[in-house]
């Protein structure tokens, strides 16, 4: 059983391909909790969030480190790239945001993204006939080292007799396959360790071991942020192209290292239309003009990698199956503002396959014709209105449809891209 305030323990997970828009409603739900904790991804992700004309832009770092009095952690289940994380401290910092071990804490349990880790990447990108689209950060390299056990820990990261070793070990293992398989030069072990050597000293500080440490503050409200999307998860997603860590909910507490936690929320972020970075299906993929607005009104170039996103009308079966993959409860929707220029919108409420409709959720969507709904639009700039009740009636249409199809209570709605531009559709506990 339990109480209001373990139904105040959150966890953020997207819905579609990830950039939902999580960062910004991160940064505004966190306004109610203690505790923020990455648990999964690594810098492939990237979480934007503006406020007094600023623009943050978080790859591994919580973006609730922009709020005082609040403990922000790097989970077991993140992969770290220590260059990375440490010019993301450094540009926080000179934008006078704190950022400190009292509130960054980092598992030691993480792993550590090598620059073999990203040579690989590409090289492996290169040579396939199917691309996955890869962000080449070495994330799914790094994760492939953590399952085979020769992954590079932060605790072994930080301890310069078991780095040595385990480098050592490493570069025995992969220097040939770099020379043979893919005619690069070996790495040298004396550059790579005198180089991390440095960076690991620096991180040091920030390490805690977050299962003891939040085993004594558990009366603490916590937020569990993921990154990517639901259909990026290593087994729920359109597999290969997908990313190489569980992205859904019910990781949050393996990732974060905090089994104890109850979570009371399972609250799911959605654009109010589709996107997609790098290859792979997407039923509702549209071109031509309504591919330009979407694009130019949204903003929709990757903030990790600045590719053009691609975008498509909303996609209720997706969602649909998302929802209950993750067990959603309440959901976001997220860029509400961005369809406020079309006359008229698409929604698409059923797959069909060989001119059948299908009963179920698909295998594959590579071969899929999605079936439209169609909506008018409302015309007009949403960004300044605060409550539901305000919207244009065409909206709440939209909306009221989306809760319907899904079974699912919106909770909050983002009409904008400034920090200020969400607001709460009902009361929860």
């Amino acid at each position: 059983m339990t109480n209001c305030l373990d139904e105040m323990n959150t966890a953020l997970v997207g819905l579609q391909w990830g950039d939902e828009g999580k960062g910004k409603v991160i940064d505004y739900l966190c306004r109610n909790s203690d505790v923020i904790i990455r648990f999964q991804g690594g810098n492939n992700a990237g979480h934007t969030v503006i406020t007094g004309g600023k623009k943050f832009i978080f790859h591994l770092i919580p973006s609730g480190i922009l709020h005082k009095n609040k403990i922000c952690a790097i989970g077991q289940g993140v992969v770290i790239d220590p260059e990375v994380l440490l010019d993301e401290i450094n540009n926080l910092q000179k934008s006078g945001v704190s950022v400190t071990p009292l509130n960054l804490k980092i598992s030691p349990y993480s792993h550590i993204i090598m620059p073999y880790h990203r040579i690989i990447d590409s090289l492996r990108e290169q040579k396939r006939i199917e691309k996955i689209g890869t962000t080449k950060r070495g994330i799914g390299p790094c994760y492939k080292d953590k399952v085979s056990r020769c992954g590079i820990r932060v605790a072994d990261f930080i301890t310069p007799e078991k780095f040595a070793l385990k480098l050592k070990d490493n570069l025995r293992e992969k220097n040939p396959i770099f020379k043979e398989a893919y005619g690069q030069e070996e790495f040298k072990f004396k550059s790579i360790y005198t180089k991390y050597k440095k960076l690991a000293e620096k991180i040091k500080p920030f390490v805690c071991d977050l299962t003891e440490y939040f085993y004594q503050k558990q009366k603490k409200r916590f937020l569990f942020e993921g990154a990517q999307g639901t259909f990026l998860d290593i087994d729920a997603g359109t597999y290969p192209f997908v990313t190489s860590s569980s992205v859904t909910a019910a990781n949050a507490l393996l990732g974060s290292g905090l089994p104890y936690i109850r979570i009371g929320k399972n609250l799911g972020v959605a654009k109010a239309y589709t996107t997609r970075v790098g290859e792979g299906p997407f039923p509702t993929e549209i071109n031509g003009k309504y591919l330009e607005f979407l694009q130019k009104e949204g903003g929709e170039f990757g903030a990790t990698t600045g590719r053009p996103r691609r975008c498509g009308w909303l996609d209720l079966v997706l969602l649909r199956r998302a929802v209950k993959v993750n067990n959603i409860n309440s959901l976001v929707i997220t860029k509400l503002d961005v369809l406020g220029g079309l006359k008229k919108i698409k929604v698409c409420t059923a797959y069909k396959a060989k001119g059948k409709k299908l009963k179920t959720f698909p295998y594959y969507l590579d071969k899929i014709c999605p079936e439209y709904k169609e909506f008018s639009g409302w015309g007009q700039d949403v960004s300044k209105i605060k409550k539901f009740a305000k919207l244009p009636k065409t909206a709440k249409i939209y909306l009221n449809f989306i809760e319907k199809y899904l079974k699912v209570p919106i909770s909050f709605i983002s009409v904008g891209k400034e920090r200020e531009e969400i607001f709460r559709k009902e009361v929860t506990c």
